[in-house]
């Protein structure tokens, strides 16, 4: 049976200097897309590369007294190593400077000036050099490029342009008629705004550098650069050299670009296409921008995020997760070193993370490492199967909508649940109970069935992790993990499980600095040993206290009115809270359990007469009860229904 394919392409690095972490942003939501797209069972061509010419690379390389090939080339070679260590998964890679590129180029425009639809003449206007566009007057803004706020030059020379206009009226029928061509849709309406203004021929030729490809019918100009680099989409999958393969992937799929080029690949290049007479792409994504702490990355600034050296920190699949997880792909999003620690620490230490040690540790302790297929044999089981395909199904329609970060909350609403699942069940407790063997199989079964369905659906999201929990769960990866294969049931009976250590180690923030935590004896025994300690140290063990130890301590219900987490820590809460008519403020390790919006009106129990203390900086004035399961997860002590200030007894 022939697989249905699938195109996707990133736009084409400029490769003036070393990409930051907006690069990396664009390239891993297209990378996920195309790893989404396999797993479906898609024919997937996955394309990215670089886009080498221009006048700003010459005067670079002019700078540094080399060629601009040389220049390029270093340049290039980072680009090529940071894909690598981000795990991309890119079928090809074009260099607009490759001879296979040349010869599409001067091919095609040579198609298109035979039928008549670029002309020479001279021309004058203003042009950004680093944005390699001309101006007119009235699109300036403040007198500078409108793209990029810089100054523009005015530029006299003899050009051949391209008859943008002569298929204005065709284009914009286009849009209107698809309306899934432009996306999201703000993008197409400010796209539809700006064809109806008026079009005009595009400049596309220059003689006052060399760095270029050369025109095929006039060797003293050379391309310009939008005409020259948006024609890599065909050079990528064979356009003059291998018919059948770009027959099987043109039209594309997808165009992922960053919005300020949306004009660009909306604009020129479907009118391009028109020219040539062939079909347009299916639709052109226009993504938002990757800030830094609310503001633009710019050198000026200092804020340009190197992404190399964050994967050498934290990993590439927790920079991957954090860009995928905390942004709405259609506006611009936000990046702290701050969040990438708590959302690292939250989801794949806390929830992933624990899930899969606490279930394989347990399985080890309860049942020599080997999983036992049984039926689910309570309605809470049944529950988490038909959530599990459930979650399946909304992660499938919200990745073909291209809403990634609604397919991670989906999956990782699971995980919650299935964590939730292990305290309501207490296999601990089940294991005390030799009538009660088969029912902990089941739930040992269903735990380590979950994780195999979860496995499978993060992969084109951290594609690294998801190995490591296959090969915990005692299954081999070999690099396929197939949609068709995230069916409940599908884990085999007598599966052995082969513990590892934890997959994301909690990142810790001191004084001094960020450390990862090495695990310790404790946490790489894992969930087992800690359900060990606590049931084999019952609280007979505990130093005996009299009633007028017991009187010393004051308990009282609080109610939260505020929560908000301690800037630069992970685990810490400030909260404001009532006791009685006292307001105080309180300091609680409790912000990897609960969220601000959890928190707040809830009423609990606190140690009112605790001896204030300084955390922080802030402090605090007392200590909230929480009970802990043995497994690091904390759940406060609540007073449903009880008046603030009501003395516990």
């Amino acid at each position: 049976m022939t697989k249905p394919s699938f195109y996707i392409t990133t736009p084409i690095y400029y490769p003036s200097d070393n990409l930051h972490i907006g690069h990396a942003y664009c390239t891993t939501i297209a990378d996920s897309i195309a790893r989404y797209r396999r797993a479906a069972g898609y024919e997937v061509f996955f394309l990215t590369g670089s886009d080498e010419h221009g006048q700003k690379i010459q005067r670079k390389a002019e700078e540094k007294g080399v060629t601009p090939l040389q220049y390029v080339d270093a340049i290039v070679a980072n680009f090529r190593l940071l894909w690598e260590k981000l795990g991309i998964s890119n079928d090809d890679f074009v260099r607009t400077s490759e001879e296979r590129h040349e010869k599409v180029v001067q091919a095609i425009m040579q198609k298109i000036y035979d039928q008549g639809d670029i002309y020479k003449k001279n021309y004058e206007g203003l042009y950004c050099v680093p944005c390699e566009s001309y101006w007119l007057e009235r699109q300036l803004t403040q007198g500078n490029c409108p793209d990029c706020g810089r100054p523009v030059e005015k530029m006299q020379e003899e050009s051949y342009f391209f008859k943008l206009s002569k298929y204005q009226d065709s284009l914009l029928r286009h849009i209107e008629e698809n309306p899934d061509f432009i996306q999201p849709a703000s993008r197409r309406n400010e796209m539809i705004n700006f064809i109806k203004q008026g079009l005009e021929d595009l400049c596309i030729t220059r003689t006052t550098f060399d760095w270029g490809i050369k025109v095929p019918f006039d060797d003293k100009h050379v391309v310009y650069v939008w005409f020259d680099a948006l024609l890599n989409y065909f050079t990528g999958i064979g356009y003059g050299a291998d018919e059948e393969k770009f027959k099987k992937f043109w039209p594309a799929s997808l165009h992922l670009v960053g919005k300020e080029i949306v004009r660009f690949h909306t604009v020129i290049w479907p009118i391009m296409l028109m020219a040539m007479g062939v079909e347009l792409p299916k639709q052109v994504y226009g993504h938002g921008w990757l800030v830094v702490e609310g503001d633009k990355m710019s050198k000026s600034k200092g804020n340009v995020i190197d992404p190399l050296s964050l994967i050498d920190e934290f990993g590439a699949d927790a920079i991957r997760y954090f860009l995928l997880r905390e942004i709405n792909m259609g506006s611009d999003g936000n990046f702290s070193r701050d969040a990438l620690i708590i959302r690292t620490n939250a989801d794949l230490a806390n929830d992933l993370g624990n899930l899969l040690h606490r279930t394989v540790s347990m399985i080890e302790k309860y049942h020599g490492g080997v999983v036992h297929k049984k039926a689910a044999a309570e309605e809470i089981d049944a529950g988490l199967a038909a959530l599990t395909e459930q979650t399946v199904r909304d992660y499938r329609e919200a990745m073909d909508r291209l809403e990634i970060n609604a397919a991670i909350k989906a999956v990782w609403a699971l995980i919650s649940r299935t964590n939730k699942y292990i305290d309501e069940t207490g296999p601990w407790l089940l294991a005390k109970d030799a009538a009660k063997a088969e029912r902990l199989e089941a739930v040992m079964y269903n735990l380590a069935e979950v994780l195999r369905i979860v496995s499978i659906l993060i992969q084109p999201f951290v594609p690294r992790t998801s190995p490591k929990i296959f090969a915990q769960l005692g299954l081999a990866a070999n690099g396929a993990f197939l949609l068709q294969d995230a069916v409940w049931g599908g884990l085999a009976d007598g599966t052995r499980v082969a513990k590892g250590e934890p997959i994301y180690p909690r990142i810790e923030i001191n004084e001094e600095g960020l450390t990862v935590n090495a695990p310790t004896k404790k946490t790489a025994e894992g969930a087992g040993a800690r359900e060990a300690s606590k049931e084999e140290a019952p609280c007979a063990e505990m130093p005996e206290i009299i009633i007028e130890d017991f009187a010393k301590i004051d308990l009282r219900v609080a109610t939260i009115l505020t929560a908000a987490r301690v800037p630069k820590t992970d685990k810490l809460m400030k909260l404001t809270v009532k006791i009685g008519e006292e307001e105080r403020t309180i300091v609680s390790g409790i912000a990897q359990h609960y969220t601000e919006e959890e928190l707040a009106g809830r009423n609990v129990i606190v140690i009112a007469n605790l001896k204030a203390a300084k955390l922080r900086g802030i402090e605090s004035r007392g200590m909230l009860l929480a009970a802990s399961d043995g497994e690091g997860r904390l759940v406060l002590a609540d007073a449903p229904g009880i008046a603030s200030g009501s003395k516990v007894k």
